[in-house]
């Protein structure tokens, strides 16, 4: 049997854009990687639901019950090291990595961001609150980003894009819908299966 990159996913909500990449790993559209395990900073999430129904490992860190960020990236990394993952994808996780956790996984950590980065990105831009920027802004075109993981937020190095049209009328909700369908649940799993094929070929 060929090699496959074990993939971590760390979330904290509801966990689409993790159903997105379990159904991509059984439709063959992620053939090079397999998710072992998610990971959510908040007890009772709805991602750790999906991850038990698709029979894969499921672990809560809560950030609340740690002393300081060393200690919830600590015990990340030991469940990421349990497993044997090569590649850990932010699905909707709430946390920023310190420097020092991204350091030391370097080119192996993806995030999935809803707005074409540039724009709409850094400190603050989270969930809902990228796509009333977008729309007190006027853009006409919005989207998703994949990009590389470092020490700035939303600053790593872009692997995807993907862009979406904004309606006239569109609510913050109506446009998050369209490009987590458009957008986000596409270019993830395909940046996914993307970087697990550089990483067996040592290109990352």
């Amino acid at each position: 049997m060929n090699r496959i990159v074990r993939i971590a996913v760390l979330v904290s909500g509801g966990g689409t854009n993790l159903q997105a990449l379990i159904d991509a790993e059984k439709s063959g559209i992620i053939s090079s990687g397999k998710i072992v395990c998610v990971i959510s900073s908040k007890p009772g999430a709805y991602a750790l639901t999906r991850a038990e129904n698709a029979g894969i490992d499921a672990y809560t860190v809560s950030k609340k019950e740690c002393k300081d960020q060393a200690e919830f990236e600590d015990k990340i990394e030991r469940i990421i090291r349990k497993n044997g993952a090569e590649l850990i994808i932010l699905a909707g996780f709430m946390s920023i990595l310190s420097e020092n956790f991204t350091k030391k996984h370097e080119k192996r950590i993806i995030n999935v961001h809803p707005a074409l980065i540039p724009s709409f990105c850094g400190a603050g831009f989270y969930g809902l609150h990228v796509h009333e920027a977008a729309l007190a802004y006027g853009v006409k075109v919005s989207g998703a980003t994949v990009h590389f993981v470092n020490e700035v937020p939303d600053g790593g190095q872009i692997i995807m894009q993907k862009a979406v049209r904004v309606h006239e009328g569109d609510t913050p909700e109506k446009l998050q819908k369209r490009i987590m369908k458009q957008a986000e649940w596409k270019i993830l799993p395909a940046s996914a299966e993307l970087v697990c094929k550089k990483i067996l070929t040592g290109e990352v």
